[in-house]
């Protein structure tokens, strides 16, 4: 078989083998035997035919490893193709097929990375994840415990007008917070180079092809967005990725800011930032505004997360999701977090994004076979 990528111990010597088959983005699929986790090489997003094929010769060169698994685990998205073979690889080798939630996975490949099996709170920040109501997850706060997770917490939904293509266009998830905040009537002139600009003012209003997410990923676009650091992505993450390089620069030359005082509002675990976002529309220096921006998701994030330690009686917290590549927020989070007595985890060997998603979908999986 091709060599694994990254093998690691795991607390579960007696278990049999177990399949996991990961997601969409950043295919990787991961075998356990033997109290060995292994991951394959990463395959990439799962959107042409060379891919998927990839991803079928990357779990067949596993099985040959693994032998007969017990488990095979996937995305509780079913149409990924990922999940597609995986169930049919289930049902042919008499295999029990596991979907295990997007966000769930994130952070149970932290606990097993950590060989942590005690329950954590887990912050899941990504771009989408298929939800259990069937909505577009992406800023999760959950208490996870191997194989069950409960939803406690989560970003406050913007709406994505225009579906997927909001994802890659910034200014459109700007355009929806302007929306939200009154001031629809800002975006056609803010983004009058935009050709869409009136069209995505009438789907707001009519609220005609616009899905709501609570994905992180999508409030970091809103931002930079705003900030007119990137209105169109030619990039994976690219609005993202200004945002902080934005950031980043100021908080070099300045130290960082303090957070914005009313910035955020937690209600019923529901965390809404768009006081920071309005703050974050009438800045005229991005910079500024970009650190501004880290300053106060990174305390407001702070105390949501310790708030739900504390109601749970849980001291442990797992970081898990694509976000977390953003530096200022990792580390801004964790120093926080830890100033408040609390242990956090996060990845080391393992990738924050979904490359490292297959080890917690194997991690429920072990689990599912001790209940």
């Amino acid at each position: 078989m091709s060599a694994a990528t990254i093998s690691l111990p795991v607390p579960f010597a007696s278990a049999p083998p177990v399949l996991a088959a990961g997601a969409w983005f950043k295919n990787a699929v991961c075998g356990v035997k033997a109290g060995e986790a292994r991951m394959s090489s990463v395959v990439g997003d799962l959107n042409t035919p060379q891919a998927c094929v990839g991803h079928e010769t990357e779990t067949a060169a596993m099985l040959e490893w693994l032998g007969q698994p017990a488990v095979i685990a996937h995305d509780l998205h079913p149409d990924f193709h990922s999940s597609r073979h995986a169930a049919e690889l289930a049902a042919r080798m008499g295999a029990r097929a596991l979907p295990v939630q997007h966000h769930h996975a994130h952070i149970a490949g932290v606990c097993a990375e950590h060989g942590e099996r005690g329950p954590v709170i887990g912050l899941a920040l990504d771009g989408v994840g298929l939800g259990t109501d069937n909505t577009p997850w992406g800023g999760e706060l959950l208490k996870v415990a191997g194989a069950h997770f409960e939803r406690l917490g989560h970003l406050a939904p913007l709406a994505l007008p225009g579906g997927d293509r909001a994802a890659r266009e910034p200014w459109r998830m700007a355009a929806a917070v302007l929306h939200d905040l009154g001031r629809g009537g800002e975006i056609t002139a803010r983004y009058a180079a935009e050709p869409a600009a009136a069209t995505v003012l009438a789907m707001l209003e009519k609220n005609f092809n616009c899905p709501r997410t609570s994905s992180a990923g999508r409030l970091f676009d809103a931002a930079s967005g705003l900030l007119g650091l990137c209105l169109k992505m030619d990039m994976d993450a690219e609005a993202a990725i200004k945002l902080e390089q934005a950031a980043t620069r100021r908080i070099d030359s300045g130290g960082w800011p303090a957070a914005m005082a009313g910035g955020w509002r937690i209600d019923d675990g529901v965390l809404d930032l768009r006081p920071l976002l309005a703050r974050l529309a009438d800045e005229a220096e991005a910079e500024q505004g970009a650190a501004l921006f880290h300053a106060t998701l990174v305390a407001a994030m702070a105390e949501w997360t310790a708030r739900a330690c504390l109601e749970s009686n849980i001291g442990t917290v797992a970081l898990g999701g694509g976000c977390f590549f953003n530096r200022l927020l990792a580390s801004g989070l964790r120093r926080e977090l830890e100033s408040r007595g609390l242990r956090v985890l996060a990845p080391v060997r393992l990738v924050p994004g979904d490359a490292g998603l297959a080890l917690g979908q194997a991690w429920g999986a072990l689990h599912s076979l001790e209940n």
